[in-house]
């Protein structure tokens, strides 16, 4: 049985687990920086840059017989190989007037080529070192030791730090690079130092997930929490939370599939790095579709809920019609003769509207309820409103204003109403002559 205690208080479990949750809590904040800029690609570039630098670094680690510093190379190898693959970048857009994504899909792909093609030459020359360079790729985050917390804990503390005290800056230049430049922010150390934190993240990343997952760590925490907020500082936390969360989830996944497949004898293996990625993008994908404001299925959902509503409305703005008439007393044929709707579909909202009160039932026939009456007489004030304001106050034809107004009349609130009222001087007709009911849907 698989305890979440073990994750932190297990030698072997607790070094990968903290360890991968501060890096994604590191990644995410620095991936903020590329996401509100619109550079998300750039964490993928860079990552690919770095492969090249990687292997040298492997490479100069047996020449010079440090085997001991191996990290210490890799870490050097890949910074100075990012590093060119950013100025690369940079020289591209600026010298030679390519697109940004052009120039760095074209840099990832050289660099990664490169990269490859010294792996293979590896792969001839140095055969032990070749399966080393491969699970760069991938990362090794379940190799991970307590060491290596205390690593990513500084570094999770150097982001944090640097975003807390540069905040304002990094607010402006993300956002209005005109103000930043006219206030002097616009300086080329701050870019440096936002596009230097990039670089410090994918280098530190690949030792988890590897060249070629870390892009996704740099993204996938940002996409999520942009989906719960527009303010700035909280998309920082969110983004954290999404990293750390991602980082504890693919551990546990990991493990936890693991398990279970070798238990039936599958003996399948889940790699935590990939396994983080996973996670992240899964994250990413649930606030996509559920996010309360932005998510596309509750969007759907308030879509369709508004249709329902319109209909109901306007149901019930037809039968007030007809009671205006004399016709208090309606039938089912009488209510549906202006709708599309079957028998059945047009009983199911007429129910509806019974269990709100608006109407009810005597003798087969359909009759509005006082809290009907209001109700429908309010839409009927909302649509008169809005058909006098079009042709007083914008100029528009009388016989160019029902369209608008019946669109209009479902979604004018109270306040709107008022200042519709008070600027038009307390109306009693509409454009057409008819009598515009007041607050209550009484016709005066």
């Amino acid at each position: 049985m698989i305890t979440l205690d073990r994750f932190f208080t297990d030698p072997i479990l607790r070094g990968p687990t903290i360890g991968c949750m501060l890096m994604g809590f590191a990644c995410a904040f620095v991936g903020v920086l590329a996401f509100v800029r619109k550079r998300s690609l750039l964490g993928e570039t860079l990552s690919h840059a770095s492969y090249p630098g990687v292997i040298v670094g492997i490479l100069l680690s047996v020449f010079f017989q440090k085997e001991e510093g191996l990290s210490f190379f890799i870490l050097i190898g890949g910074s100075l190989s990012a590093f060119l693959g950013f100025w690369l970048v940079d020289l591209l857009e600026r010298k030679e007037r390519i697109t940004s994504d052009g120039s760095l899909c074209l840099v990832l792909v050289l660099f990664f080529g490169v990269g490859v093609l010294l792996a293979s030459i590896v792969q001839s020359s140095h055969p032990h070192l070749y399966r080393q360079i491969q699970s760069y790729l991938y990362g090794q985050a379940a190799t991970m030791g307590d060491s290596h917390i205390f690593f990513y804990a500084f570094f999770a503390a150097f982001v944090s730090l640097v975003v807390t005290i540069f905040y304002k800056e990094i607010l402006a230049l993300s956002f209005n690079r005109e103000y930043a430049q006219a206030a002097g922010i616009l300086s080329p150390w701050l870019n440096f130092l936002l596009f230097f934190l990039i670089v410090l993240a994918v280098i530190i990343g690949i030792r988890s997930v590897g060249v070629i997952l870390m892009s996704a760590m740099l993204i996938a925490p940002p996409l999520a929490a942009r989906q719960f907020t527009d303010k700035l500082s909280t998309l920082f936390l969110l983004s954290g939370i999404f990293g750390m969360g991602s980082g504890f989830l693919g551990n546990y996944f990991s493990l936890l599939f693991s398990d279970l497949f070798s238990q039936t004898g599958a003996h399948l293996s889940f790699p935590t790095g990939p396994m983080i990625v996973v996670v992240s993008a899964f994250l990413a994908a649930l606030s996509l579709l559920f996010a309360p404001k932005k998510g596309l299925i509750i969007c759907y959902c308030r879509m369709a809920l508004f249709r329902i509503i319109t209909i109901q409305e306007n149901l019930l703005k037809t039968s007030w019609h007809l009671s205006e008439k004399g016709k208090n007393s309606l039938s089912l044929d009488q209510i549906g003769e202006n709708y599309a709707f079957s028998r059945i579909t047009l009983r199911v909202f007429l129910a509806i509207l019974q269990i709100k009160g608006w109407i009810c039932i005597k003798n087969k026939k359909y009759h509005l309820q006082p809290l009907g009456i209001k109700r429908g007489g309010r839409i009927i004030r909302l649509h008169r409103l809005w058909e006098l304001y079009l042709v007083n106050s914008l100029g528009v034809g009388v016989d160019c204003v029902h369209k608008s107004a019946e669109e209009m009349e479902h979604i004018l609130t109270p306040e709107l109403e008022k200042q519709l009222t008070i600027l038009l001087d307390n109306p009693k007709e509409d454009p057409h002559a008819q009598p515009i009911p007041d607050s209550e849907g009484m016709v005066v």
